[in-house]
């Protein structure tokens, strides 16, 4: 189904009107902060991929998240609205990997990357670019390309003139020619691609003021503070030193964040304490901490909490520290289950050997971390000692002028959607291709298995139960789940 919100709209939506710009007001375009852009690219292909068939998987990067039902989101839209015209330019953040049919070397037969993606729109069409990376199914040549015209999106019965906050949800897409190509030819084009939702927050447009200039005296001090002060990096390198800022963003686990918002938990999450969600990772942000370049060494706390709540579900973690030595970091943590608090608990190990800054900031991006003993407890045994949990990234400003990296904004919450204009027809998937794998998963499987999950969570959370609101999704039938399993095979 197709929805449009517009916050702050000059009039009332109206399907298939014309609403002409006012002869006397010159065009001027808002830019664009803050948004987000869900899409499942095409639901069947995922789960071919995932299937017996490929027995392969997909992975997220860039701050990507998933959201809903075999959906993407990705995040910091970026780019410029007309509300006169309705024209809009958006890009947003972060990729997907698919990966499947491993070969002997370890290598893929099908790899395809798409990240990136930007929306351009004008009138009641778009088209969704997005960089691509792919490897052709014939010959295994890989192929990237930038921005690639990869679908066309149907807008019709919208109107997107006259508003601050744009917010579509369920737009059909269709796979166009250059998009077919670079998806290595397991589509054609004119081929339906799942519906996508998006947002985007314009601003006002900066005014144009000259910059004022500091006196002469004044530029010739800062001239003389820059020179000594180098390229921005410390003076010192040896002994410990105090952190200006820093940050630790952390997801926890994807299939553990779906399984709490799914059906079997029914439930959510809440941050206090100044700890800040970016969609796919929970930002936490210093409080002290010290670092010794010579030693290589770093001891810093941080502030924020999140909590995870559901039916028999109720796990904290707060008070949140990373100790770096030898080359190893660790992310500890108190444990918050049924009233009972476990301090100090070592969850994640990551690897930390490479401390040297860059303009004053030691930066460690989506580092792998992996679960300890003590994090296997917190979580109940849901995942062994040495899981894979989501990476790491630690961002510590070991100058004052030190940039920390932005936090994923995913723009403001969209307004209750108006009645949809006009209801796509189904899209029909390809047919089904029968086969069997012992490694593989069915849906009957994980269906059959959601009960002795549930009462797994009950012997580890035992408390009240309590009923929220659930947000579907995919994998939510299981927290240790990394894929689900189809047996539908691409048309070629």
């Amino acid at each position: 189904m197709l929805f449009l919100t517009l916050a702050a709209l000059c009039g009332p939506l109206a399907a298939g009107t014309a609403q002409a710009a006012h002869p006397d007001r010159p065009t001027v375009e808002r830019p664009v902060a803050g948004g987000r852009l869900d899409w499942g690219i095409k639901a069947s292909f995922q789960t071919y991929v995932t299937g017996p068939i490929a027995g392969g998987s997909w992975s997220l990067s860039g701050g990507a998240a998933t959201v809903g039902q075999s959906q993407f989101r990705f995040h910091s839209a970026s780019g410029g609205y007309d509300p006169d015209s309705g024209a809009l330019t958006a890009g947003y953040s972060g990729g997907v990997r698919f990966v499947g049919h491993q070969k002997d070397d370890g290598s893929y037969e099908l790899d395809l990357t798409i990240s990136n993606p930007s929306l351009s729109v004008s009138g009641q069409s778009g088209t969704l670019h997005a960089d691509m990376r792919s490897k052709d199914r014939g010959n295994g040549q890989v192929t990237e390309r930038g921005q690639v015209p990869l679908a066309t999106v149907d807008l019709t019965g919208i109107d997107l003139r006259g508003g601050t906050q744009i917010a579509v949800t369920g737009a059909p897409t269709t796979l166009t020619a250059d998009g077919a190509t670079a998806f290595a030819g397991y589509y054609q084009a004119g081929d339906p691609l799942d519906p996508v939702s998006f947002t985007a927050d314009s601003q006002e447009p900066a005014a144009d003021e000259p910059a004022d200039e500091p006196p002469a005296d004044d530029r010739d001090a800062d001239a003389e503070e820059a020179d000594g002060a180098g390229d921005g990096e410390p003076e010192a390198a040896g002994g410990p030193a105090q952190l200006a800022a820093a940050a630790v963003d952390w997801g926890v686990r994807r299939t553990f964040r779906e399984y709490v918002t799914g059906p079997i938990a029914e439930g959510s999450w809440a941050l206090s304490d100044g700890a800040e969600d970016g969609g796919a990772l929970f930002r936490f942000p210093l409080a002290e901490g010290v670092w010794d370049a010579e030693a290589g060494t770093v001891e810093a706390e941080f502030t924020g909490a999140v909590q995870f709540t559901g039916n028999d579900l109720d796990l904290t973690l707060d008070a949140v520290r990373v100790a770096v030595a030898d080359g190893t970091g660790t992310l500890t943590a108190d444990v918050h289950t049924a009233g009972e608090t476990a301090e100090d608990q070592p969850l994640v190990t990551f690897p930390a050997e490479e401390l040297a800054p860059a303009d004053g900031l030691v930066l460690l991006s989506e580092v792998p971390a992996a679960l300890t003993a003590e994090g296997s407890a917190a979580f109940a045994g849901l995942y062994a000692e040495g899981t894979e949990m989501d990476p790491l990234t630690l961002a510590l400003a070991v100058t004052e002028d030190a940039t920390l990296p932005p936090l994923p904004d995913l723009g403001s919450e969209p307004t209750a959607p108006a009645e949809p204009a006009a209801d796509p027809e189904p899209t029909a998937e390809p047919e089904a291709t029968s086969a069997d794998d012992d490694g593989g998963v069915t849906p009957t499987l994980i269906a059959l298995g959601a009960g002795a999950l549930l009462a797994l969570a009950a012997v580890a959370y035992p408390l009240a139960r309590r009923r929220r609101r659930a947000t579907p999704t995919d994998h939510s039938a299981d927290p240790s789940a990394t894929s689900s399993d189809s047996e539908e095979t691409p048309r070629s």
